[in-house]
Parts: C-alpha cells; structure tokens; sequence
C-alpha cells in the first residue's frame, strides 16, 4: 500500500483503526510496516495499538480530544471534570480528558491529548449521549447532571458540600434539578442521592440570591 491509497481510504475519518485497511486482497503484515514508516515519518499519529489519525498537513479534520478519548475505549463517555467544564459548570481547564467506563482503569498520552479512564459499573453506564463536536464529529458526552454525580461517585467525600464548593460550581442554573434527582435515584446509591440534595440546595440559595439582587 502507498500513502495515496491510505488517504483515499481514510482521508475523511478524524481517526481510524487498522482493520479498516485490511479488507480486501492485501498483506495484513505489509499494512501494519507501513504503517510504523509512516509514523515514524510523522505523516500519522499513532494513538493506541490499531488506532492512527492522520497529521498535519494530510488531515482533513482534526480529531476532536472528546473522539479520540470515545474511539481509545470502546463503550466509554466523557464525564467527570472534562464534561463539566465542556458544560462551562466548572471554570477549571481540564488538560485531562476523564472518561468513565467498564473496564479498567487505564491512562493513555496521545500526541493529540492525555486521556483517562475510571471505572464505573455496568449499572451506572448512562445519563450520556451523542453531542456534536464539529466537523461532523459526533462524541459520547455525559449530561452535566450525570458528569457531577460520575465525579461524586468517584471521588470520597464526593457527596458532602465542603468538596461541592470547592468544585467552584458556576451557571447552576443550567442543571436540571429534577433530572439531577432522577439520575441520582435511578443508581439506588445512597451517597449519590445525597449529592444531588445538596446540589440542589446550592441551586436553590443561588436562585435566592438573584432573586435579590
């Protein structure tokens, strides 16, 4: 395979895995030499085993840290500090993307970003959905509510209000307190029902506040 063909093959994906290449009659040996030149000559990026995006100047879109963190685990969503500053909830910049899934625990530093995994259990894997990152990339992102309550689940003490301000939390108007409460009852997780009291408690003082302004 010549470098042509790959771009003609995957010039339109942001990543893309080595089984894409291999179809058809083709030498799955040859691919994967070819592939190692071309990362060593820095026309690829290799993210993880059989996983490669394409580098400047031959990309055509550049992968979005969210997808690239979504393709490294399969089943996994970003959530935790990453979703909540996406979510502009917290006004920390998070330079490391935190995803939930369930496997284990793993951290991954890509050319195109570090990337970390925390267990969740099977039972706690929604509160998620497809959002779009641009340039036609769609991304696993937890909700606001269900990223506070992954950090909460995650983190001793989550639940208490002294780690809940100093999570800093800002626009509380745009979580939804019904759907906080929901989610934190559908877990049956007593410490996360807990948090989302409190988060709600938050929520409300904050709304008395600018009701007094």
């Amino acid at each position: 395979m010549k470098f042509p063909q790959l771009l003609e093959i995957v010039g339109e994906e942001p990543v893309f895995e080595t089984g894409l290449l291999l179809a058809g009659d083709v030498d799955p040996a040859d691919v994967r030499r070819q592939l190692s030149r071309w990362t060593r000559a820095g026309h690829l990026y290799q993210l993880r085993r059989g996983l490669y995006a394409l580098a400047p100047p031959f990309q055509k879109s550049r992968p979005h840290p969210f997808l690239v963190a979504n393709r490294l685990v399969s089943g996994s969503y970003v959530s935790c500090q990453a979703a909540l500053t996406h979510h502009h909830l917290i006004p920390e910049f998070s330079p490391v993307i935190t995803s939930v899934c369930n496997g284990r625990p793993n951290r991954w530093d890509t050319p195109l970003g570090r990337c970390e995994f925390r267990h969740i259990g099977p039972a706690l894997l929604y509160g998620y959905r497809a959002v779009d990152a641009g340039d036609g990339q769609r991304v696993f992102v937890a909700s606001p509510e269900k990223a506070l309550l992954d950090l909460v689940h995650l983190q001793p003490g989550g639940d208490g209000l002294p780690y809940l301000h100093g999570l800093r939390l800002r626009n509380l108007d745009l979580l939804d307190a019904a759907e906080l409460k929901r989610l934190a009852g559908r877990s049956g997780r007593p410490k996360l029902m807990r948090a989302a009291r409190n988060v709600v408690s938050l929520i409300e003082a904050e709304a008395r506040e600018y009701e007094t302004l």
